[in-house]
């Protein structure tokens, strides 16, 4: 009776035997439906014959034993669930002690997809393949090529493949010339030896009336007692040879002719003062009423940057746009271009330049200052000509979530540091001056 229960499977060579009760545990499998009309039962053996991998259904075996279903270590992830669907069952019933080690072949293979995506290999496309990538392969098949469908590709070759020949090399190595010379040049102006100083005019009369030079704009001096605007004026005055000594600070009082007036707002100033110098901050001082100063500080730093700056610059974004424009037209899909990080991040740094353009026609604004440091961004346009960038780079993204915990942690710990140095400077007594 106990004989008629079994049950016995013939697994690559290997015989197991077991209950057909166990077998019926995890319905809607294939051994949950075995019956002696399939193909392979053999009625003389009296077992069904299966061959496949023994070792696999050693652990899906039992798993219909025991309900765990456990990975094991001397096979390869993909093999373990072909056979796992062979016979039926989820991959994702896999116990937690094994998981682990089981999904690693899920990141291996999404590894290797992205890479493949880089196209690394310097193997060169076939001619079938490039037809396939513009669009043009019923064309080659009819053997139908314009000369623009001919063209397009080699083109596109040299300025988006640079191991495709000798001149894609040639102007891959212009290409990175022109980004650091670009990157160079923005960081060396910014440095104050490499600055030239701006000439300005402050004009004080007794009539009440100032002006501020190169703006030439005339101004009231009582509107800006008024309305307290005197901290607007950019002044960095000269000795009177009209050279100056750094990191000074004068003072120029005026005061009122009655010096018992107590009104609210100051009278005007009784002497005419005209100096010129750099432009720097300066600010403005109300005295109860009866006077008003001009405090006026020195800054070494502030300037324009030197002329040559500005056609070092104009050569290199000559470059990137003659780059830029080609690399569009050629482009075997112009949203996909579009699309790309890099190639935005590369128009709004050539857009930039003409933030220089703009501060040269007047326009003196910090906010176009700042639009500048876009063009710090074309290092990532290195990525084009480099392998190893773009395989860090993919590194940092499949990081992604264990980079921002480590961040999270980092400013946890500055935040808590920080307060608790703030809250110990406050509670500390006092010094005796």
């Amino acid at each position: 009776m106990d004989g008629e229960n079994r049950i016995i499977l013939n697994v690559g060579g290997i015989r197991y035997e077991t209950y057909k009760a166990t077998l019926k545990k995890i319905p809607a499998t294939r051994l949950s439906r075995l019956t002696e009309a399939l193909a392979n039962y053999d009625p003389v053996l009296n077992e069904y014959f299966f061959d496949r991998h023994p070792g696999v259904f050693a652990q899906v075996l039992n798993y219909y034993r025991t309900g765990k279903l456990h990975y094991p270590t001397d096979v390869c992830g993909p093999l373990f669930e072909e056979e796992l669907e062979f016979w039926g069952l989820d991959s994702n019933q896999v116990e937690p002690c094994c998981w682990s080690t089981y999904s690693v072949h899920r990141d291996t293979q999404s590894t290797l997809a992205i890479l493949d995506k880089l196209e690394l290999d310097d193997e060169q496309p076939s001619e079938e393949a490039i037809a396939r990538l513009f669009g043009f392969e019923e064309a080659l098949l009819n053997g139908e090529l314009t000369c623009w469908q001919r063209t397009k590709p080699k083109i596109w070759a040299l300025f988006d493949e640079p191991s495709s020949s000798t001149g894609a090399k040639i102007v891959a190595g212009i290409s990175v010339f022109f980004i650091c010379i670009s990157v160079i040049s923005f960081c060396l102006k910014t440095h104050p030896g490499l600055r030239v100083e701006i000439p300005a005019i402050l004009n004080i009369t007794t009539n009440g009336s100032a002006s501020v030079l190169p703006d030439g704009l005339p101004t009231t001096l009582d509107e800006l007692l008024d309305h307290g605007r005197l901290d607007e004026l950019l002044l960095d005055y000269g000795a009177p040879t009209g050279t100056g000594t750094a990191s000074t600070s004068t003072t120029t009082t005026t005061t009122s002719a009655t010096t018992e007036s107590h009104s609210a707002s100051p009278t005007r100033p009784e002497t005419t003062t005209q100096r010129t110098g750099r432009i720097v901050s300066s600010a403005y001082r109300m005295n109860s009423g009866k006077g008003a100063s001009i405090v006026e500080n020195w800054q070494e730093t502030y300037g324009q940057p030197h002329e040559a700056f500005f056609y070092v610059e104009l050569v290199c974004n000559v470059w990137f746009i003659i780059e830029l424009t080609v690399r569009l037209v050629v482009a075997p899909n112009i949203f996909e271009f579009i699309k790309s990080p890099v190639n935005i991040i590369d128009l709004a740094a050539t857009l930039s330049f003409y933030t220089d353009v703009c501060q040269r026609m007047g326009e003196q604004t910090g906010l176009l200052e700042a639009f500048s440091i876009v063009r710090i961004l074309r290092l990532f346009k290195l990525t084009r000509h480099s392998p190893g960038l773009r395989i860090l780079i993919h590194t940092f993204k499949a990081s992604a979530r264990e980079l921002t915990l480590l961040v999270f942690f980092l400013v946890l710990g500055i935040v808590v540091f920080a307060s608790l140095v703030y809250y110990a400077e406050k509670l500390q007594c006092p010094q005796e001056p």
